[in-house]
């Protein structure tokens, strides 16, 4: 096929025809495409889904990871084992784009490949490589792992996404009204339009727009800006036009800053992720407004349609059949990785995301004989399953990740599985009688797990945070730990209150609710997958992002 002047495959609905350009680190399409790492993947292929789903008139661009994020193995102790293998994907189209962009001061030979929308039901999804013969091995290297943990790498990488990107746009002359940043790491395009646009910033602003998923500037990246020069960041400004051009007068450029300064609208990703962010910027002149739009995940591809087709028609039986059915199939692969056998009629408690601190992936087991007496408990039995990838670098979240995994050697009811992507995150949610969430509020911004969850037919457990007060009512569709005046407590009190709540609602309410009562938790369960089937529906957000953003 042709890739130029490229248009969208397929017949666009006339409510989406505005032309968008969406670009992202990682896209979650399908398991086979393993160029993700976690929540923001996750959202960005249900997006793409849904797009399609809708007939949305809009391209993605991304990154060919070879390695994609890393591959989650174990060592002989069953111990976290990172490792990188080469992946190799025969569905993807080469576009026979072949173009060059600065980079450090040299130019760099970028190739385009193609996801056409038929393969994984996706919008058209285009992936940048530099893993060329052309190229120096350094140069190769850009696109060999998703998040490279060398600053200087990842800066590389940030300008291939942006400025690379953007030129990728412009060869396929698809001409786009918008530029959709998902997150700052693409906020080099600005500099390349800016300069396609003989530098009127203006011409840039009302072509872009930004979601921003970090609600704390901690979590925002900075980096220095005259090394950011150096790796050819600005696209040929001098430090100082930077400086005058972004408004940050010191030597720290801060990626999201300048994309609130570059967009004339921006998004947080919950009700409440909108407050924080619009709190967190305030102090800052010159920012585009923060709206929200609340995260959401693709049904077609997440929910399981038997469970949803059971209790449409009232069927108890064949849904409570069902869910056992799923629980069985996923305790199948527990008892492959660890050798444990799980029983389906045993209340099933799940922890799986990505394993970072303010997650508290080990936050139930901090008592240690509360924990004890739960994983005891004969009247009302317990089995408890964790999984998650943390970042490779992140030894803190290893070691929680491995301490875990030497806990679970004590109980033949608790397993620490590894591999977690998109299979494994489907079977989990199947698996889960609880999904289990307890971020530090308000630290989550979206935290969509618990969504996919929900049409798999667990029951969220839940810090209230991200999209969870939108969502639960509790012992209604699920159940969350009260708020406190969190804002004046300290982080260890926090932890002790939050941990003191769970504990309370899991053996006052929901254990005896589970074995004493199931017609009334079967009701809480079906209650969580209709509030959660249209509300956080990717569909709902990619036509709100048209109706919102793109206006």
């Amino acid at each position: 096929m042709s890739f130029s002047p490229f248009v969208v495959p397929y017949p666009v609905d006339q409510q989406f025809k505005k032309k968008v350009a969406y670009f992202s680190m990682e896209f979650a399409t399908h398991q086979p495409l393993k160029i993700y790492s976690g929540g923001l993947g996750f959202l960005a292929g249900s997006h793409l889904r849904s797009a399609y789903e809708l007939r949305q008139n809009m391209i993605a661009v991304g990154i060919l990871w070879k390695y994609g994020y890393y591959d989650q193995e174990r060592n002989q102790d069953q111990t976290l084992e990172v490792t990188w293998n080469e992946k190799q994907y025969s569905f993807l189209e080469d576009t026979g784009i072949k173009f060059q962009v600065n980079i450090h001061e040299t130019p760099v030979w970028v190739k385009a490949y193609y996801l056409n929308p038929e393969t994984f039901k996706t919008a058209p999804l285009f992936l940048l490589s530099t893993d060329l013969p052309e190229n120096d091995y350094v140069s190769q290297t850009i696109t060999h792992r998703l998040y490279d943990a060398n600053v200087a790498t990842k800066i590389a990488q940030f300008i291939l996404l942006g400025a690379g990107g953007a030129k990728l746009v412009d060869l396929l002359g698809f001409d786009p009204e918008l530029y959709h940043l998902n997150e700052a790491h693409a906020i080099s395009s600005a500099f390349y339009l800016y300069d396609k646009y003989n530098k009127d910033i203006e011409e840039v602003k009302k072509r872009m727009v930004f979601t921003t998923h970090t609600p704390e500037e901690a979590g925002n990246e900075k980096h220095d800006i005259y090394l950011c020069h150096k790796m050819s960041y600005f696209c040929g400004l001098s430090v100082e036009e930077v400086k005058a051009l972004t408004g940050m007068p010191d030597n720290q450029f801060n990626h999201s800053l300048a994309a609130l300064r570059f967009a004339h609208l921006s998004n947080g990703v919950s009700r409440l992720h909108g407050e924080v962010s619009r709190a967190m910027w305030s102090k800052y002149e010159n920012i585009c407004p923060i709206i929200s739009i609340t995260n959401a995940q693709n049904w077609r591809y997440w929910a399981d349609k038997q469970l949803y087709k059971f209790m449409e028609v009232g069927d108890d039986y064949w849904f409570d059949d069902r869910k056992k059915y799923l629980k069985k199939r996923a305790f199948d692969i527990v008892a492959d990785q660890t050798g444990k056998i799980f029983d389906p009629n045993v209340f099933t408690i799940v922890w799986a995301r990505r394993f970072a601190g303010y997650k508290r992936a080990d936050m139930i087991t901090t008592d240690t004989e509360r924990f004890r007496k739960l994983m005891h408990n004969s009247k009302y039995p317990v089995q408890l399953i964790w999984a998650g990838k943390p970042y490779p670098v992140d030894h803190p979240a290893i070691s929680e990740f491995n301490q875990l995994v030497h806990l679970s050697k004590q109980y033949k009811n608790m397993a620490v599985l590894v591999g977690y992507e998109l299979s494994l995150s489907k079977r989990l949610k199947q698996a889960a009688d609880a999904w289990l969430n307890n971020p530090r509020v308000p630290r989550e911004a979206s935290g969509t797990s618990g969504m996919t969850a929900a049409m798999n037919g667990a029951v969220n457990v839940s810090t209230d945070d991200g999209w969870i007060p939108e969502f639960i009512n509790h012992g209604h569709n699920g159940f969350v730990v009260p708020q406190a005046d969190y804002a004046n407590m300290a982080t260890h009190e926090q932890d002790e209150y939050d941990l003191e709540k769970l504990y309370e609602i899991l053996e006052k309410e929901i254990l005896p609710l589970y074995y004493e009562d199931y017609n009334t938790w079967r009701v809480v369960m079906k209650n969580g997958m209709k509030d959660v089937r249209f509300q956080f529906d990717s569909n709902r957000m990619a036509t709100e992002y048209y109706e919102l953003l793109y206006k």
